[in-house]
Protein backbone atom coordinates (compact mmCIF):
# COMPACT_ATOMS: atom_id res chain seq x y z
CA UNK A 1 0.00 0.00 0.00
CA UNK A 2 1.18 3.73 -1.03
CA UNK A 3 2.16 5.72 1.35
CA UNK A 4 -0.12 8.42 2.30
CA UNK A 5 1.13 12.35 0.63
CA UNK A 6 1.12 15.26 2.15
CA UNK A 7 -2.23 16.66 2.18
CA UNK A 8 -3.18 19.64 0.20
CA UNK A 9 -5.32 22.54 0.39
CA UNK A 10 -7.93 22.94 -2.67
CA UNK A 11 -5.53 25.74 -4.39
CA UNK A 12 -2.71 24.07 -4.13
CA UNK A 13 -4.19 21.34 -5.99
CA UNK A 14 -5.55 23.55 -8.36
CA UNK A 15 -2.02 25.46 -8.72
CA UNK A 16 -0.36 21.39 -9.41
CA UNK A 17 -2.72 20.56 -11.56
CA UNK A 18 -2.45 23.39 -13.55
CA UNK A 19 1.43 23.60 -13.46
CA UNK A 20 1.37 19.73 -15.20
CA UNK A 21 -0.94 20.18 -17.51
CA UNK A 22 -0.32 21.84 -21.08
CA UNK A 23 -2.71 22.78 -23.82
CA UNK A 24 -4.04 20.82 -26.77
CA UNK A 25 -2.16 20.75 -30.02
CA UNK A 26 -4.64 18.31 -31.87
CA UNK A 27 -7.13 20.65 -34.04
CA UNK A 28 -10.05 19.51 -36.09
CA UNK A 29 -11.92 21.53 -38.92
CA UNK A 30 -15.92 21.65 -37.57
CA UNK A 31 -18.76 23.56 -39.35
CA UNK A 32 -20.07 26.18 -37.77
CA UNK A 33 -23.78 24.57 -37.63
CA UNK A 34 -22.41 21.58 -35.19
CA UNK A 35 -19.72 24.07 -33.78
CA UNK A 36 -21.64 24.65 -30.42
CA UNK A 37 -19.31 23.67 -27.51
CA UNK A 38 -16.08 23.43 -29.17
CA UNK A 39 -13.04 25.50 -28.40
CA UNK A 40 -11.87 27.70 -31.38
CA UNK A 41 -8.07 26.55 -32.22
CA UNK A 42 -7.28 29.49 -34.09
CA UNK A 43 -8.68 33.03 -34.74
CA UNK A 44 -12.03 33.30 -37.08
CA UNK A 45 -12.43 36.12 -38.98
CA UNK A 46 -15.64 37.40 -40.87
CA UNK A 47 -15.79 36.92 -44.31
CA UNK A 48 -18.08 39.83 -44.89
CA UNK A 49 -19.06 42.95 -42.99
CA UNK A 50 -22.17 43.04 -41.41
CA UNK A 51 -24.32 44.55 -42.94
CA UNK A 52 -22.63 44.14 -46.69
CA UNK A 53 -24.92 47.16 -47.56
CA UNK A 54 -26.37 50.53 -46.30
CA UNK A 55 -29.43 49.37 -44.49
CA UNK A 56 -32.51 50.67 -43.18
CA UNK A 57 -32.85 50.72 -39.07
CA UNK A 58 -36.26 51.36 -39.18
CA UNK A 59 -39.36 51.53 -41.13
CA UNK A 60 -40.43 54.45 -42.92
CA UNK A 61 -38.98 56.34 -46.33
CA UNK A 62 -35.54 56.53 -47.96
CA UNK A 63 -34.59 60.22 -48.92
CA UNK A 64 -31.33 62.73 -49.70
CA UNK A 65 -30.52 64.46 -46.56
CA UNK A 66 -30.60 68.02 -48.67
CA UNK A 67 -34.45 67.34 -49.38
CA UNK A 68 -35.65 67.52 -45.50
CA UNK A 69 -36.68 70.73 -44.31
CA UNK A 70 -36.11 71.04 -40.77
CA UNK A 71 -38.52 73.93 -40.07
CA UNK A 72 -41.88 73.20 -41.51
CA UNK A 73 -43.47 70.50 -43.20
CA UNK A 74 -42.24 69.49 -46.37
CA UNK A 75 -43.49 66.43 -49.31
CA UNK A 76 -41.32 64.23 -51.73
CA UNK A 77 -42.87 62.01 -54.49
CA UNK A 78 -42.59 57.95 -53.36
CA UNK A 79 -40.77 56.22 -56.66
CA UNK A 80 -41.20 52.80 -55.03
CA UNK A 81 -40.37 50.16 -52.47
CA UNK A 82 -37.38 48.46 -50.87
CA UNK A 83 -38.35 45.42 -48.50
CA UNK A 84 -35.36 43.06 -47.33
CA UNK A 85 -34.55 40.39 -49.42
CA UNK A 86 -36.38 43.32 -52.22
CA UNK A 87 -34.41 45.89 -52.79
CA UNK A 88 -35.71 48.75 -54.89
CA UNK A 89 -33.88 48.82 -58.14
CA UNK A 90 -32.31 52.19 -58.92
CA UNK A 91 -31.34 55.24 -56.97
CA UNK A 92 -33.85 58.32 -56.32
CA UNK A 93 -33.32 61.89 -57.48
CA UNK A 94 -33.92 65.30 -55.85
CA UNK A 95 -37.44 65.21 -54.22
CA UNK A 96 -37.51 62.03 -54.51
CA UNK A 97 -38.03 58.97 -51.97
CA UNK A 98 -38.54 55.28 -51.43
CA UNK A 99 -41.07 53.48 -48.75
CA UNK A 100 -38.39 51.17 -47.05
CA UNK A 101 -38.61 48.26 -44.12
CA UNK A 102 -36.19 47.68 -41.26
CA UNK A 103 -33.01 45.50 -42.96
CA UNK A 104 -33.64 46.66 -46.29
CA UNK A 105 -30.91 48.26 -48.75
CA UNK A 106 -31.01 51.91 -49.16
CA UNK A 107 -31.37 53.13 -52.64
CA UNK A 108 -28.73 54.46 -54.53
CA UNK A 109 -28.83 58.26 -53.43
CA UNK A 110 -30.55 58.34 -50.15
CA UNK A 111 -28.23 58.85 -47.32
CA UNK A 112 -30.88 58.74 -44.41
CA UNK A 113 -34.57 56.96 -43.61
CA UNK A 114 -37.20 59.38 -42.38
CA UNK A 115 -39.08 57.38 -39.81
CA UNK A 116 -42.90 56.38 -40.33
CA UNK A 117 -43.95 58.31 -37.36
CA UNK A 118 -42.86 61.41 -38.95
CA UNK A 119 -45.67 60.78 -41.89
CA UNK A 120 -48.36 63.89 -41.61
CA UNK A 121 -50.27 62.70 -44.73
CA UNK A 122 -49.98 60.38 -48.01
CA UNK A 123 -52.04 61.60 -50.94
CA UNK A 124 -51.34 58.95 -53.61
CA UNK A 125 -47.34 59.14 -54.09
CA UNK A 126 -47.20 62.26 -52.43
CA UNK A 127 -46.23 62.11 -49.07
CA UNK A 128 -45.67 64.75 -46.69
CA UNK A 129 -43.63 65.08 -43.71
CA UNK A 130 -42.85 66.48 -40.44
CA UNK A 131 -39.93 68.94 -40.01
CA UNK A 132 -36.39 66.51 -39.74
CA UNK A 133 -35.09 67.71 -36.55
CA UNK A 134 -33.09 64.39 -35.83
CA UNK A 135 -29.56 63.81 -36.28
CA UNK A 136 -30.03 60.25 -36.69
CA UNK A 137 -30.23 59.02 -40.18
CA UNK A 138 -31.31 55.54 -39.05
CA UNK A 139 -29.25 53.93 -41.90
CA UNK A 140 -26.63 50.77 -40.73
CA UNK A 141 -23.68 51.38 -42.86
CA UNK A 142 -21.46 48.70 -44.12
CA UNK A 143 -19.76 46.97 -41.50
CA UNK A 144 -21.84 48.41 -38.72
CA UNK A 145 -21.77 45.52 -36.49
CA UNK A 146 -18.45 44.12 -37.98
CA UNK A 147 -15.96 44.70 -40.70
CA UNK A 148 -15.01 42.06 -43.15
CA UNK A 149 -11.58 40.43 -42.02
CA UNK A 150 -12.39 41.31 -38.09
CA UNK A 151 -11.81 38.56 -35.47
CA UNK A 152 -15.25 37.41 -34.54
CA UNK A 153 -13.38 34.86 -32.11
CA UNK A 154 -10.02 34.08 -30.92
CA UNK A 155 -8.01 31.04 -29.80
CA UNK A 156 -9.41 29.59 -26.52
CA UNK A 157 -12.98 31.09 -27.11
CA UNK A 158 -15.82 28.40 -26.25
CA UNK A 159 -18.26 28.33 -29.21
CA UNK A 160 -21.77 29.16 -27.98
CA UNK A 161 -25.18 29.38 -29.12
CA UNK A 162 -24.27 33.64 -29.86
CA UNK A 163 -21.25 33.18 -31.59
CA UNK A 164 -22.64 30.15 -33.51
CA UNK A 165 -25.41 32.87 -34.98
CA UNK A 166 -22.43 35.76 -35.48
CA UNK A 167 -20.68 33.43 -37.20
CA UNK A 168 -22.87 32.24 -39.57
CA UNK A 169 -24.27 36.07 -40.54
CA UNK A 170 -20.72 36.90 -41.16
CA UNK A 171 -20.31 34.26 -43.81
CA UNK A 172 -17.74 31.45 -41.50
CA UNK A 173 -18.95 28.11 -43.04
CA UNK A 174 -16.12 26.34 -41.19
CA UNK A 175 -13.47 26.61 -38.59
CA UNK A 176 -10.33 24.99 -36.84
CA UNK A 177 -11.57 24.06 -33.05
CA UNK A 178 -9.48 21.76 -30.82
CA UNK A 179 -9.72 18.18 -30.98
CA UNK A 180 -12.31 16.68 -28.42
CA UNK A 181 -10.71 15.63 -25.61
CA UNK A 182 -11.05 11.41 -24.73
CA UNK A 183 -12.25 10.67 -21.00
CA UNK A 184 -12.35 7.70 -19.68
CA UNK A 185 -15.07 7.12 -16.87
CA UNK A 186 -14.30 3.74 -14.21
CA UNK A 187 -16.42 3.26 -11.11
CA UNK A 188 -14.53 0.55 -8.58
CA UNK A 189 -16.20 -1.27 -6.51
CA UNK A 190 -16.99 -5.52 -5.91
CA UNK A 191 -20.18 -4.13 -4.72
CA UNK A 192 -21.48 -2.31 -7.62
CA UNK A 193 -23.88 -2.79 -10.28
CA UNK A 194 -25.14 -1.28 -13.43
CA UNK A 195 -28.51 0.58 -12.50
CA UNK A 196 -30.61 -1.33 -15.28
CA UNK A 197 -30.31 -4.61 -13.37
CA UNK A 198 -33.54 -5.23 -11.90
CA UNK A 199 -33.74 -4.36 -7.71
CA UNK A 200 -34.68 -8.19 -7.77
CA UNK A 201 -31.60 -9.17 -8.76
CA UNK A 202 -29.05 -7.32 -6.60
CA UNK A 203 -27.45 -9.47 -3.94
CA UNK A 204 -27.42 -9.02 -0.16
CA UNK A 205 -24.82 -5.82 -0.24
CA UNK A 206 -24.96 -4.53 -3.73
CA UNK A 207 -25.62 -1.51 -4.73
CA UNK A 208 -26.65 0.23 -8.18
CA UNK A 209 -23.58 2.11 -9.41
CA UNK A 210 -24.37 6.13 -9.81
CA UNK A 211 -20.84 7.81 -9.94
CA UNK A 212 -20.33 6.95 -13.36
CA UNK A 213 -23.46 7.83 -14.94
CA UNK A 214 -23.66 11.02 -12.77
CA UNK A 215 -19.92 11.81 -14.04
CA UNK A 216 -21.06 11.19 -17.84
CA UNK A 217 -23.86 13.58 -17.72
CA UNK A 218 -21.78 16.48 -15.61
CA UNK A 219 -19.12 16.40 -18.36
CA UNK A 220 -21.51 16.77 -20.92
CA UNK A 221 -21.53 20.51 -21.58
CA UNK A 222 -17.98 19.96 -22.73
CA UNK A 223 -15.72 19.30 -25.51
CA UNK A 224 -14.82 16.07 -24.81
CA UNK A 225 -15.84 12.32 -25.85
CA UNK A 226 -16.30 10.84 -22.74
CA UNK A 227 -15.75 6.48 -23.06
CA UNK A 228 -17.85 4.69 -20.37
CA UNK A 229 -14.96 1.73 -19.25
CA UNK A 230 -17.28 0.32 -16.84
CA UNK A 231 -17.11 -1.06 -13.18
CA UNK A 232 -13.41 -2.38 -12.29
CA UNK A 233 -13.53 -5.48 -9.78
CA UNK A 234 -11.77 -5.41 -6.28
CA UNK A 235 -8.57 -6.98 -8.07
CA UNK A 236 -5.55 -5.83 -8.16
CA UNK A 237 -4.37 -7.59 -11.39
CA UNK A 238 -7.57 -6.06 -13.30
CA UNK A 239 -7.22 -2.95 -11.72
CA UNK A 240 -3.54 -3.17 -12.96
CA UNK A 241 -4.56 -3.85 -16.77
CA UNK A 242 -7.19 -1.96 -17.00
CA UNK A 243 -5.73 1.22 -16.75
CA UNK A 244 -3.04 0.39 -18.48
CA UNK A 245 -5.09 -0.22 -21.23
CA UNK A 246 -7.46 2.64 -20.96
CA UNK A 247 -4.72 5.44 -20.65
CA UNK A 248 -3.53 4.24 -24.22
CA UNK A 249 -6.75 5.34 -25.89
CA UNK A 250 -7.60 8.46 -23.48
CA UNK A 251 -6.29 11.54 -22.66
CA UNK A 252 -7.52 11.90 -19.16
CA UNK A 253 -8.92 9.04 -17.30
CA UNK A 254 -11.69 9.70 -13.80
CA UNK A 255 -12.18 6.74 -11.88
CA UNK A 256 -14.69 6.86 -8.85
CA UNK A 257 -13.34 4.66 -5.71
CA UNK A 258 -10.45 2.70 -4.63
CA UNK A 259 -8.40 5.54 -3.07
CA UNK A 260 -8.86 5.35 0.47
CA UNK A 261 -6.93 2.88 2.52
CA UNK A 262 -8.38 -0.20 2.88
CA UNK A 263 -7.60 -3.56 1.83
CA UNK A 264 -9.24 -3.28 -1.48
CA UNK A 265 -8.53 0.05 -2.47
CA UNK A 266 -6.11 -1.06 -5.66
CA UNK A 267 -6.26 2.90 -7.43
CA UNK A 268 -3.27 4.65 -5.87
CA UNK A 269 -0.32 1.74 -5.85
CA UNK A 270 -1.45 1.15 -9.89
CA UNK A 271 -0.87 4.44 -10.37
CA UNK A 272 2.37 4.69 -8.47
CA UNK A 273 3.11 1.19 -10.73
CA UNK A 274 2.49 2.44 -14.15
CA UNK A 275 3.52 5.99 -13.78
CA UNK A 276 3.86 8.41 -11.39
CA UNK A 277 0.96 9.85 -8.86
CA UNK A 278 1.34 13.78 -7.91
CA UNK A 279 -0.48 14.01 -5.13
CA UNK A 280 -2.74 11.96 -3.32
CA UNK A 281 -5.12 13.64 -0.16
CA UNK A 282 -6.79 16.65 0.24
CA UNK A 283 -8.06 19.10 3.11
CA UNK A 284 -11.42 18.90 2.25
CA UNK A 285 -14.47 17.32 2.83
CA UNK A 286 -15.82 15.75 1.47
CA UNK A 287 -13.17 14.99 -0.62
CA UNK A 288 -9.95 13.89 1.53
CA UNK A 289 -8.62 10.68 -0.99
CA UNK A 290 -7.85 11.72 -4.37
CA UNK A 291 -5.76 10.73 -6.62
CA UNK A 292 -3.99 12.79 -9.07
CA UNK A 293 -1.52 11.38 -11.29
CA UNK A 294 -0.29 10.13 -14.80
CA UNK A 295 -0.19 6.56 -16.71
CA UNK A 296 1.74 6.65 -19.89
CA UNK A 297 0.34 10.36 -21.62
CA UNK A 298 -2.92 9.95 -19.84
CA UNK A 299 -3.76 11.93 -16.74
CA UNK A 300 -6.11 10.53 -13.86
CA UNK A 301 -7.95 11.46 -11.17
CA UNK A 302 -8.73 8.88 -8.63
CA UNK A 303 -12.48 10.46 -7.10
CA UNK A 304 -13.44 9.07 -3.88
CA UNK A 305 -16.50 6.64 -4.44
CA UNK A 306 -18.43 8.18 -1.66
CA UNK A 307 -21.54 9.72 -4.35
CA UNK A 308 -21.27 13.40 -3.05
CA UNK A 309 -17.48 13.36 -2.55
CA UNK A 310 -17.23 12.02 -6.30
CA UNK A 311 -19.58 15.13 -7.38
CA UNK A 312 -18.14 17.60 -5.41
CA UNK A 313 -14.37 16.69 -6.19
CA UNK A 314 -15.54 16.39 -9.71
CA UNK A 315 -16.64 20.26 -9.81
CA UNK A 316 -14.11 21.36 -8.04
CA UNK A 317 -10.77 19.76 -9.53
CA UNK A 318 -12.20 17.51 -12.42
CA UNK A 319 -13.96 19.80 -14.33
CA UNK A 320 -11.60 22.88 -14.86
CA UNK A 321 -8.49 20.11 -15.63
CA UNK A 322 -10.06 18.68 -18.81
CA UNK A 323 -11.53 22.16 -19.52
CA UNK A 324 -7.94 23.10 -19.43
CA UNK A 325 -6.66 20.21 -21.58
CA UNK A 326 -9.69 20.82 -23.81
CA UNK A 327 -7.79 24.26 -24.46
CA UNK A 328 -10.31 26.77 -22.65
CA UNK A 329 -9.61 27.68 -18.93
CA UNK A 330 -12.90 28.56 -16.61
CA UNK A 331 -13.80 31.13 -14.72
CA UNK A 332 -12.94 30.52 -11.12
CA UNK A 333 -16.23 29.71 -9.10
CA UNK A 334 -18.64 32.35 -9.04
CA UNK A 335 -18.76 33.26 -5.12
CA UNK A 336 -21.12 34.72 -3.26
CA UNK A 337 -22.10 35.86 0.35
CA UNK A 338 -25.22 35.02 2.28
CA UNK A 339 -26.76 35.10 5.29
CA UNK A 340 -26.49 31.72 7.27
CA UNK A 341 -30.31 30.94 8.19
CA UNK A 342 -30.26 28.21 10.64
CA UNK A 343 -26.89 27.10 12.40
CA UNK A 344 -24.03 24.94 10.64
CA UNK A 345 -22.07 22.58 12.48
CA UNK A 346 -18.48 22.23 11.20
CA UNK A 347 -15.02 21.30 12.94
CA UNK A 348 -12.18 23.13 12.01
CA UNK A 349 -9.17 21.35 9.92
CA UNK A 350 -10.15 20.71 6.64
CA UNK A 351 -12.31 23.32 4.31
CA UNK A 352 -15.88 21.55 3.77
CA UNK A 353 -18.36 22.34 0.80
CA UNK A 354 -21.55 21.48 2.24
CA UNK A 355 -24.71 21.50 0.36
CA UNK A 356 -27.29 24.61 0.35
CA UNK A 357 -30.19 26.54 -0.87
CA UNK A 358 -29.51 30.31 -1.30
CA UNK A 359 -32.49 32.43 -1.85
CA UNK A 360 -32.47 36.57 -2.72
CA UNK A 361 -34.49 38.75 -1.12
CA UNK A 362 -34.05 43.15 -1.09
CA UNK A 363 -31.63 42.49 1.72
CA UNK A 364 -29.05 40.22 -0.13
CA UNK A 365 -28.60 36.38 -0.15
CA UNK A 366 -29.51 33.97 2.73
CA UNK A 367 -28.44 30.17 2.88
CA UNK A 368 -29.97 27.09 4.34
CA UNK A 369 -28.10 23.76 4.21
CA UNK A 370 -29.78 20.25 3.37
CA UNK A 371 -29.51 18.40 5.43
CA UNK A 372 -27.63 15.69 7.46
CA UNK A 373 -24.44 15.95 4.98
CA UNK A 374 -22.74 12.74 5.13
CA UNK A 375 -20.46 11.89 1.71
CA UNK A 376 -23.16 9.07 1.15
CA UNK A 377 -25.99 10.72 0.91
CA UNK A 378 -27.42 12.06 -2.68
CA UNK A 379 -30.17 13.14 -1.17
CA UNK A 380 -28.46 16.32 0.15
CA UNK A 381 -28.74 17.32 -3.86
CA UNK A 382 -31.85 17.27 -3.86
CA UNK A 383 -33.28 21.10 -3.15
CA UNK A 384 -29.25 22.26 -3.42
CA UNK A 385 -28.76 25.01 -5.58
CA UNK A 386 -25.29 26.06 -4.13
CA UNK A 387 -22.10 24.89 -2.26
CA UNK A 388 -21.20 26.41 1.14
CA UNK A 389 -17.73 26.80 1.44
CA UNK A 390 -16.49 27.12 5.20
CA UNK A 391 -12.66 27.82 5.65
CA UNK A 392 -10.65 25.22 7.14
CA UNK A 393 -10.01 27.31 10.39
CA UNK A 394 -13.60 27.93 11.00
CA UNK A 395 -15.85 26.57 13.44
CA UNK A 396 -19.48 26.25 13.66
CA UNK A 397 -21.79 28.78 12.05
CA UNK A 398 -24.18 30.31 13.64
CA UNK A 399 -27.84 32.10 11.98
CA UNK A 400 -27.16 35.39 11.33
CA UNK A 401 -23.42 34.89 10.50
CA UNK A 402 -22.23 35.26 6.71
CA UNK A 403 -20.98 32.18 4.45
CA UNK A 404 -19.22 31.74 0.92
CA UNK A 405 -21.17 30.17 -1.60
CA UNK A 406 -20.50 28.40 -4.87
CA UNK A 407 -24.29 28.74 -6.91
CA UNK A 408 -24.13 25.20 -9.06
CA UNK A 409 -25.40 26.85 -12.23
CA UNK A 410 -21.83 28.67 -12.16
CA UNK A 411 -19.77 25.32 -10.97
CA UNK A 412 -21.90 23.28 -13.87
CA UNK A 413 -21.35 26.06 -16.67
Amino acid sequence: MAQHSQALDLEEALAAIRERLSRPIAKDTCTTAESLGRVVAAPVCAVMSLPPFAASAMDGYAARRQDVDTRSDYSLKKIGTSLAGHPFSGGIAQGQCVRIFTGAPLPEGADLVIVQENVTNEDGNDVTFVPHSSSDTNVRGIGNDIAAGHVLADIGEPVSPFLVGHLAAAGVSEFEVFAKVRVGIFSSGDELRDPGLPPNQLRYGEIYDANRITLIQMLQDLPVECIDLGCLPDDPDIVSSALNDASNQCDLLLTSGGVSVGDADFIVEQIQRHGELQFWRLNLKPGKPLAFGRINNCWIFGLPGNPVSTIVTALLLARPAIAHLAGMDLPPPLRLTATVAAAIQHSPGRTEFQRGHFEQSETGFSVTHTGEQGSNRLSSFRHANCLIEIDKNQGDLQAGDTATILPLTNLLH
